[in-house]
């Protein structure tokens, strides 16, 4: 807690609004897009499939994982507690949102579903595509992707494919034929190496536009250092550090900039 505290003055000390910002590309996306107050019809979907799990009182056995495939942590928990400390906050929801809806993007890959709380704003966002819109949101534990299933049924997600799997064997499997995805939210492992690991594996996929989104960047020291490697790595151009997560871009068209801006 103590290193949070301290990087997240440093990220203050550091930050600034969409006035500093002399790139047009990111001017746009953080004064159109970031700072958009403007209440959307979609934030009330949100929050009703929030609330159906908050008060979701059944427990589900819940598995975590460390490297690779091991389980390191099972234990029964509530849904509606798991909903309110593992999901994604009602405000980054929003924003998930808008960053998705900005960029339209047609195909999206999700690391770590949970309870699909990120999944649903992934969706909202996204449905303005049409049917060529495509999700598909990875998960490592089987009853919690069971829970989460009946949820996006229940709210008519139905361009979402959630998959039971394990991250990087999934990644190795599908990366013998690679695809172009165009926006990638990671949130299934807050370890350096893992983070890294995904991020070499998924390069394959990338395009001029794909939006790449790190949740937990400043949650350690090692996750700080992973979230340097990559704003360092050849490919990418453009990083934007909300703090809580990294957005990464790979615009050819872009000089190499790295913004640290205030959400």
């Amino acid at each position: 807690m103590l290193f949070q505290i301290k990087s997240y003055l440093k990220f203050l000390w550091n930050s600034k609004n969409e006035h500093g910002v002399h790139s047009p590309f990111v001017f746009h996306l953080v004064s159109k897009c970031f700072y958009d107050s403007k209440p959307k019809p979609e934030y009330q979907v949100l929050e009703n499939y929030r609330n159906s799990l908050l008060v979701n009182k059944n427990s589900i056995e819940v598995t975590d994982f460390g490297a690779g495939s091991k389980v390191f942590k099972s234990n029964k928990r509530e849904i509606a507690k798991i909903a309110k400390t593992a999901g994604i906050s009602r405000k980054r929801a929003e924003l998930l949102f808008r960053i998705t809806n900005y960029f339209q993007p047609e195909t999206v890959l999700e690391i770590g579903t949970s309870l699909g709380l990120a999944t649903s704003a992934l969706a909202l966002g996204s449905r303005s595509v049409g049917t060529k819109a495509t999700i598909t949101t990875l998960e490592g534990c089987s009853e919690t992707a069971n829970q989460c299933q009946l949820q996006l049924q229940k709210f008519n997600f139905n361009t979402v494919e959630l998959m039971v799997t394990e991250f990087s064997t999934y990644f190795k499997t599908n990366n013998q034929q690679p695809t172009t995805i165009n926006q990638i939210y990671f949130d299934g492992n807050h370890q350096k190496q893992a983070t890294l690991d995904y991020f070499e594996l998924l390069l394959p996929t990338i395009s001029n536009e794909s939006v790449w989104i790190f949740d937990d960047i400043h949650w350690s020291a090692a996750m700080e250092e992973a979230w340097e490697i990559i704003k360092n790595h050849p490919k990418v151009t453009v990083t934007i550090d909300t703090f809580q997560w990294g957005i990464v871009f790979f615009r050819k068209e872009q000089e190499k900039e790295h913004f640290v801006i205030r959400v």
